[in-house]
């Protein structure tokens, strides 16, 4: 689309289900909780894990190219320099919400489902909580779990490295 000019690579699109979606806008609190996440990912779990911020993930199966704020890859030499991520080489998926709460829960969450992604982490800055979502399924996810503040946890692929809410909301 853009090298017909129907986008422009300004555009701050993603592909969902075969439809092209304008993405939500980014004030300071999201940037901030992406900035903190990105340090925190990459302090704790060194070369284990490629931490990638904003990249597509391609989920041809269910049509779409979503753009997930961060994920946690499965580490490459090449560093996926030929290809976009697919769900086996996605570790952990984070979607930071503020003004996309919505949009997150009600679309991109069940494409990840679809697509059997490990890991779904909805960070939800007006509630101040962080959603987890395991076990993937084709209506959804078998195993969800709320932290609020005051609380750690860990994601599945690296359980011995734990996170408070707190350091990731700020």
């Amino acid at each position: 689309m853009a090298e017909v000019g129907i986008l422009t690579a300004d555009d701050r699109v993603e592909l969902l289900d075969g439809e092209i979606i304008e993405m939500a806008p980014i004030y300071p609190p999201h940037s901030s909780v992406v900035d903190r996440l990105t340090r925190l990912f990459t302090a704790r779990l060194g070369e284990r894990a490629i931490v990638r911020v904003g990249g597509p993930i391609a989920l041809v199966e269910q049509d779409s190219e979503p753009q997930p704020d961060l994920t946690l890859l499965r580490p490459r030499v090449d560093f996926y320099s030929h290809r976009h991520p697919r769900p086996a080489d996605v570790l952990l998926a984070v979607e930071v919400m503020d003004s996309s709460v919505e949009r997150d829960r009600r679309l991109k969450l069940p494409i990840y489902a679809r697509a059997r992604l490990a890991e779904v982490w909805l960070v939800d800055i007006p509630a101040s909580r962080i959603d987890v979502f395991r076990e993937p399924q084709a209506a959804g996810y078998r195993f969800t779990a709320t932290w609020q503040r005051g609380s750690r946890f860990a994601a599945a692929a690296f359980a011995e490295v734990t996170f408070t809410v707190d350091e990731i909301l700020g």
